[in-house]
C-alpha cells in the first residue's frame, strides 16, 4: 500500500475520531438492503435530528472506535455497517433510526455509545423508547412546580381567611 493510501486512510481515521468524541451519539448499525432511495431519505430525518449517517470500511471504524476508548464496539463490526453520530441529543437520532428500521423492515442496529457508555441491540432499543430531552426537562420542570404552587396555596391561606374576616366585618358594620 502507499504511503499516500495510508495517509488518505489515517485522514478518515482522525477524522473520525474527532466527529466521536464531538457526539454524544455514536451508532453502528447495518444498513445492506436500504436502497440509494431509502438511505437518502435516512439521511435527511437524521440531518434534521443535528446527526449524520456514514458508510465507512469496518476496519477503519474500528480503528477509529479503538483509539476513542471504545474498543468494545469492535467485535460488532461484521457484515455491511454504517455509523450514526449524534451530536445534540443522543435519543432523538436514536429513535429515527429504530423507527425507520422497524417501517422499512430492514437493517438492524448493533452497539452504540451514548453519553460515554456503551450500549448493545436491546439496550438500544430500549433508550429509543424514552422521550426525548425536552420532555424529560418539562417532566422535571413539572415535578418542581407542582410542589411550589401547594405551598404557595398553604401560605396563602391565612391571609385568605383574614381578608374574608375583614370582609365579613365590613359587611356586617355597613348593613347596621
Amino acid at each position: 500500500m502507499s504511503e499516500k493510501a495510508i495517509a488518505v486512510k489515517r485522514k478518515k481515521v482522525d477524522d473520525l475520531k474527532d466527529k466521536i468524541a464531538r457526539a454524544n451519539l455514536v451508532l453502528v448499525s447495518e444498513y445492506l438492503k436500504f436502497t440509494v432511495k431509502e438511505f437518502t431519505e435516512l439521511r435527511r430525518k437524521l440531518r434534521a435530528e443535528d446527526s449524520e449517517i456514514k458508510v465507512i470500511k469496518n476496519t477503519l471504524i474500528e480503528k477509529a472506535v479503538s483509539e476513542s476508548g471504545y474498543p468494545q464496539m469492535g467485535e460488532h463490526l461484521k457484515g455491511s455497517n454504517a455509523i450514526l453520530l449524534g451530536y445534540k441529543d443522543a435519543v432523538s437520532p436514536l429513535k429515527v433510526l429504530v423507527s425507520f428500521i422497524k417501517e422499512k423492515e430492514k437493517g438492524a442496529v448493533k452497539v452504540g455509545v451514548v453519553d460515554k457508555n456503551v450500549f448493545v441491540e436491546k439496550e438500544l432499543h430500549e433508550l429509543s423508547k424514552l422521550p426525548s430531552r425536552e420532555v424529560l426537562i418539562a417532566k422535571v420542570v413539572g415535578g418542581f412546580q407542582s410542589p411550589l404552587r401547594g405551598l404557595v396555596n398553604v401560605m396563602q391561606g391565612p391571609i385568605r381567611k383574614l381578608v374574608y374576616a375583614l370582609d365579613a366585618i365590613r359587611a356586617k358594620k355597613g348593613g347596621e
